[in-house]
């Protein structure tokens, strides 16, 4: 188990709270405890590769609401629904809307922990994909503008002629564009840069 692995337990049960967090401390999990939707969101990152262990029925803010406020926001963190209030209808919405699962209490230990396992695995990758994604937008903006324009003429599939043709500049230069624009981009193939284009959702927005 990795220390940095982080679990957020939300819930107005003081008793629970004590008892989840020993049990997930025990587990090697980091463990923060709010007694209320109101006091999670007043100290979150949205961005924290984390699992929000939630409660449904909870006074200001339900933690149906609060789901949607995450998913409203963008938030990068993985819901496990824990209640004692829960029905059929509103896991189905729940687990439609994104949560990893959804939990009824007293819910076996193994199975909390196995859903916020799979839940912070979750994160982590999108965490990972974010990353990736922000590190090719920083390379993209090191693109020249007639760059970008080659770029875009490249990953659909045009030859160095056409696009010569197409921009008023000789085949050459084009092909010192190219070169450029792989290395700038770190590409090392056609194929890759055409991978990092629909990465970048470039070529759905010069369709």
């Amino acid at each position: 188990m990795i220390a940095s692995q982080k679990v957020f337990l939300v819930d107005d049960e003081p008793a629970l709270l004590r008892a989840l967090s020993r049990l997930l401390r025990a587990e090697g999990f980091e463990v923060t405890t709010f007694s209320s939707a109101t006091s999670f969101l007043e100290t979150y990152d949205p961005n924290t590769p984390a699992c929000v262990v939630l409660d449904v029925t909870m006074p200001e803010m339900t933690g149906l609401e609060l789901h949607q406020h995450l998913i409203h926001s963008s938030s990068n963190l993985a819901i496990v629904f824990l209640t004692a209030n829960g029905d059929i209808p509103m896991s189905v919405r729940a687990i439609k809307s994104g949560a990893i699962d959804f939990l009824t209490k007293p819910v076996k230990d193994s199975e909390l922990i196995g859903a916020i396992k799979i839940g912070i695995k979750k994160t982590e990758e999108n965490q990972s994909q974010q990353n990736e994604t922000q590190a090719l937008k920083d390379r993209l903006k090191l693109l020249t503008n007639r760059e970008k324009e080659v770029f875009i003429h490249v990953v659909t599939g045009e030859p160095n002629k056409l696009i010569a043709s197409t921009l008023g500049i000789t085949e050459q230069t084009i092909k010192v564009h190219r070169g450029r624009v792989m290395h700038k981009m770190g590409a090392e193939s056609l194929a890759q840069l055409v991978r990092i284009a629909e990465r970048l959702a470039l070529l759905e927005s010069n369709s």
